[in-house]
C-alpha cells in the first residue's frame, strides 16, 4: 500500500497543493527526502508562477497527478548540503528550475543537454530515481541533486530574478542556438507576456535590433519605452505587417493560445527561423511552400541544460537582466492564477514564500 505524501519521506515539508482539475490550491503537508550525499537542501524564499503551473494545475495537458505542488522557478538559501556536494555550502543563494534528474548516460546528458533527456525529471509532475512524486516550490523546503541546483549571482534579487529560472532559459537558449545573438540581428518577438518581455531583454543585451509582434496596441509603449524594443508591429494590421515582410533574421514565438504562422514566416528574411516556444494546444496548419521559397525554418526550443542555466543567470546578472514582477502572499495565489489565466499581470508573479507561507 502505497505511503501518504506525509510519510513518504522523512523531512517534513509545508505548501500548497492542487488536488484535483478544478486547479483551486490549499494549504497541503508532504515530505521530502532526506540530504543525500550529493543533495543540497535549502529554505525556499520566493517561487515564479509560470502559466505552466496554471496549465498542470488544471491537467489541461493530461498528465497532472494530484495532490500536485506547482512551481519550477525556485529561490532560496541552503540550509544543508550532502557529504559529497562540493559546490555549494551553508548560506549561499541558490535555485533550481524546470527539472531535478535526468539519466546522466543518453547522448543528450553527455552534451550538457538534460532538458532533452528522454528520462528527464521534471521539478513536479516526475517521478524521482526513487519512485516518488515530485513535487515544486509553492512549499517550504527543496531537496535536489547539486547538479541540478543553479548558483545564484550576488547581484541578482532573488525575487526578479526567479522567473529566469523558466522564462529566461526558455528565450536565452533559442537566442543563443539559433545564432540571433549576435549584435545587428533583427530579431522578432511575438508576445509581450511572462516569456515575450524576457526575450526582449536578452535580444537587446545581445546587441540585436527588436521587434515585438503583438494583437494589442496598448503595449507599444511598454515594448519600446519600458523594455527598450527598437518597433512594434500589431499582428492584426495587415498593411503593419506587409510593409515589414522579409525584414527579419528570426523570431521567438511565445505565445500558448492559437494564433496564425503564415503572417510571422512572411516576416523572416531569406535563412529565417522561426522558434516556438510556447505551446499552444491545437495544431498549426502549416503552408510548407513559404518555407520552400525562402529555405526558412520552424523549429522549437525548450529551456537549456543546466551548464546554459548557470551561464543564462550569469549573463543576466552581469547585464542587469530581471523579470518585471509581481510579489504576491501565499494566500492570493488563487487570486493569481484567475488573473494569469486573463493575462491580467505584467509580466510574472512571484511568491513571497519566505515571508507568507505559514504552517497550518
Amino acid at each position: 500500500m502505497a505511503k501518504s505524501p506525509e510519510l513518504e519521506h522523512p523531512v517534513q515539508t509545508f505548501g500548497w497543493a492542487a488536488r484535483d482539475t478544478s486547479g483551486v490550491l490549499s494549504p497541503f503537508k508532504f515530505s521530502r527526502r532526506a540530504t543525500g550525499d550529493h543533495d543540497v537542501t535549502f529554505k525556499i524564499l520566493y517561487c515564479g508562477i509560470c502559466h505552466t503551473d496554471l496549465h498542470n494545475i488544471k491537467n489541461d495537458w493530461g498528465f497532472a497527478t494530484y495532490p500536485l505542488v506547482p512551481g519550477h522557478e525556485l529561490v532560496g538559501i541552503v540550509t544543508e548540503v550532502g557529504g559529497k556536494v562540493h559546490k555549494f555550502k551553508i548560506g549561499d543563494k541558490v535555485g533550481v528550475g524546470c527539472m531535478v534528474g535526468s539519466c546522466n548516460s543518453c547522448d543528450s546528458c553527455a552534451n550538457d543537454l538534460e532538458n532533452y533527456c528522454p528520462k528527464m525529471i521534471q521539478t513536479y509532475t516526475g517521478i524521482y530515481h526513487d519512485g516518488t512524486p515530485t513535487q515544486g516550490g509553492y512549499s517550504d523546503i527543496m531537496v535536489a541533486n547539486e547538479q541540478f541546483v543553479i548558483r545564484w549571482p550576488e547581484n541578482l534579487p532573488l525575487d526578479a530574478g526567479a522567473p529566469l529560472l523558466c522564462a529566461g532559459i526558455t528565450t536565452y537558449s533559442p537566442l543563443k542556438y539559433f545564432g540571433l545573438d549576435k549584435p545587428g540581428m533583427h530579431v522578432g518577438v511575438v508576445g509581450l507576456g511572462g516569456l515575450g518581455h524576457v526575450a526582449v531583454k536578452f535580444a537587446k543585451a545581445f546587441g540585436a535590433k527588436v521587434t515585438v509582434v503583438s494583437t494589442s496596441l496598448s503595449k507599444k509603449d511598454e515594448a519600446i519605452k519600458q523594455l527598450g524594443a527598437d518597433s512594434f508591429l500589431v499582428s492584426r494590421d495587415p498593411n503593419q505587417m506587409q510593409i515589414a515582410v522579409g525584414t527579419m533574421d528570426g523570431i521567438i514565438d511565445t505565445v500558448s493560445a492559437t494564433h496564425p504562422i503564415l503572417p510571422l514566416i512572411n516576416l523572416l528574411n531569406t535563412n529565417g527561423k522561426l522558434v516556438m516556444v510556447g505551446a499552444p494546444a491545437k495544431p498549426f496548419e502549416l503552408q510548407v511552400f513559404p518555407l520552400i521559397l525562402g529555405r526558412k525554418m520552424l523549429a522549437g526550443s525548450m529551456i537549456g541544460g543546466m551548464k546554459e542555466t548557470q551561464e543564462m543567470i550569469d549573463f543576466a546578472a552581469k547585464h542587469n537582466i530581471t523579470a518585471d514582477v509581481e510579489v504576491i502572499s501565499m494566500d492570493y495565489v488563487n487570486t493569481a492564477m484567475e488573473r494569469l489565466a486573463k493575462a491580467d499581470v505584467r509580466y510574472r508573479f512571484v511568491i513571497d514564500i519566505g515571508n507568507t507561507l505559514k504552517s497550518a
